[in-house]
């Protein structure tokens, strides 16, 4: 059985020589997006946690395991090294040895990943692999539960958030970028791919689909009992409902130079 992990020593931020950020938020708030940002911005490594239970699901996926037990999951999760290789423009993902960065991202995967992440054990052998990535400091971890369960002494605490309807619209352009009109700036990623035209009525069902599945997801997330989604107390609230891309990036610098030493801004 893995082992329940130690609470962080509170002391732990004061012995770093830099900064954790961590960024919390409900699927679909382009937390990755501001995370690779930040990291860039403020040259620190950029750690998607998100990643790691993508990549697990996927071997999953692969060995055709069941989403809903818990025991064969911690089995196979026993047996499975996960490597993040931060990158300019974002992570490099290792399952195995085996590159899965384009995998991890496809629809069939992001769903396994949530019901996994339901699992109490499963997150706390999580949450060990993701302290041992960012304990040194100098790292931008975003997730769900990064500020509460992974590094509750972490000296920035960003909950992103925005309402379901515009998460989903901006899901539904990423998957689709040329069936709406949108910002080419906005919330791009790089595993996009596009799909024949698709009629008003196809572009409006798909679109509902999408906010129908980030409902779900929502309440999975909210409602589980191991480290369920909500802001730290300390956290910093930015709802990003009614803000450009822009707007969020640079109201998310300001949040990060008032929490650091000056030199360090």
């Amino acid at each position: 059985m893995t082992p329940t992990p130690k609470q962080p020593d509170a002391t732990v931020s004061q012995k770093r020589q830099h900064p954790v950020i961590a960024i919390d938020g409900p699927a679909g708030a382009a937390k990755t997006t501001l995370a690779a940002h930040l990291a860039r911005r403020f040259g620190f490594l950029n750690l998607e946690t998100g990643a790691m239970y993508r990549a697990l699901a996927l071997k999953a996926i692969e060995n055709d395991y069941a989403f809903d037990e818990e025991d064969p999951l911690m089995d196979l999760a026993a047996r499975t090294r996960i490597t993040l290789e931060p990158q300019v423009e974002g992570n490099r993902v290792l399952l195995d040895s085996i590159d899965v960065s384009r995998r991890i991202r496809e629809a069939d995967v992001t769903s396994a990943a949530s019901k996994i992440s339901v699992h109490p054990r499963l997150r706390a052998w999580m949450v060990q692999q993701q302290r041992a990535l960012g304990q040194a400091g100098g790292v931008v971890m975003e997730g769900r539960d990064i500020g509460t369960a992974v590094f509750p002494d972490a000296e920035v605490k960003i909950f992103l958030d925005a309402a379901p309807e515009v998460r989903g619209n901006r899901r539904y352009r990423q998957a689709i970028p040329e069936s709406l009109p949108s910002d080419p700036k906005a919330y791009q990623n790089t595993y996009r791919q596009a799909p024949d035209p698709l009629t008003a009525d196809q572009q409006r069902l798909a679109e509902e689909a999408i906010i129908r599945e980030l409902k779900d997801r929502d309440y999975r997330d909210r409602h589980r009992a191991e480290s369920p989604l909500q802001p730290a107390p300390d956290a910093v609230i930015l709802d990003s409902t009614a803000m450009t891309l822009d707007q969020v990036l640079a109201r998310a610098e300001e949040i990060v130079r008032s929490h650091l030493p000056r030199e360090a801004s």
